[in-house]
């Protein structure tokens, strides 16, 4: 796993390229998410693994940056069409291909993952990561996973290090940490829920 630079006064989400913080949703036109931004902060977001330490965390990080060049290979081809995530979607199935729509679909569920681990964390602050993971893998990325995957996952979620280690390796002072950490997953929880709702749309389905 890459190792992630932090200057001694800083912390780990000073280091992300983009924020979910900073990614805009479009109210007045149906919460339209920005395609080139959501996959920059979701690309910024999988070095968080990497401050989780354990290579047993590298098919996690696989399995998000496989999905996110799905979709930038898309936006990238018919980069007109695909503006929006929710545009991007609707005009590929035109198609009638769904590589990209795919590619989303396991995004928002690993992502929902993610989030679901860390408001976990945050929320019950005598648990283990361990325990925040195991409990966000089963409500969100194992009903989905077949019998071969679902024992690699799990052996990230028991890789996990020690809570109190963890926040130290996203920085070191606690007034810093503790409030950007609870906007980048309030930001993360926010736009997953705009994005499931929308792929539980029949327009949205292949």
């Amino acid at each position: 796993m890459a190792s992630v630079a932090i200057s001694p006064s800083g912390t780990w989400f000073d280091t992300l390229k983009k924020s979910f913080t900073d990614v805009p949703v479009d109210t007045a036109n149906d919460n339209a998410i920005p395609t080139v931004e959501f996959l920059e902060a979701a690309e910024s977001l999988t070095t968080l693994f990497d401050i989780l330490g354990s290579a047993a965390f590298s098919p996690v990080k696989s399995d998000l940056t496989s999905n996110i060049k799905k979709v930038r290979d898309r936006q990238l081809a018919a980069p007109g069409e695909s503006e929006t995530l929710q545009a991007l979607v609707l005009n590929e199935l035109k198609t009638k291909k769904h590589v990209a729509t795919e590619g989303l679909l396991w995004l928002v569920r690993a992502l929902d993952f993610t989030a679901q681990s860390l408001r976990h964390n945050i929320d019950n602050a005598e648990s283990e990561l361990s325990t925040s993971f195991r409990d966000a893998y089963g409500r969100t990325l194992k009903p989905h996973h077949s019998f071969i995957i679902k024992p690699i996952f799990s052996a990230a979620m028991s890789a996990t290090p020690y809570r109190n280690d963890f926040y130290v390796k996203l920085g070191g002072d606690p007034a810093k940490v503790q409030p950007a950490l609870e906007a980048e997953v309030k930001a993360l929880e926010e736009r997953v829920a705009i994005l499931k709702a929308f792929q539980d749309r029949k327009e949205a389905k292949w």
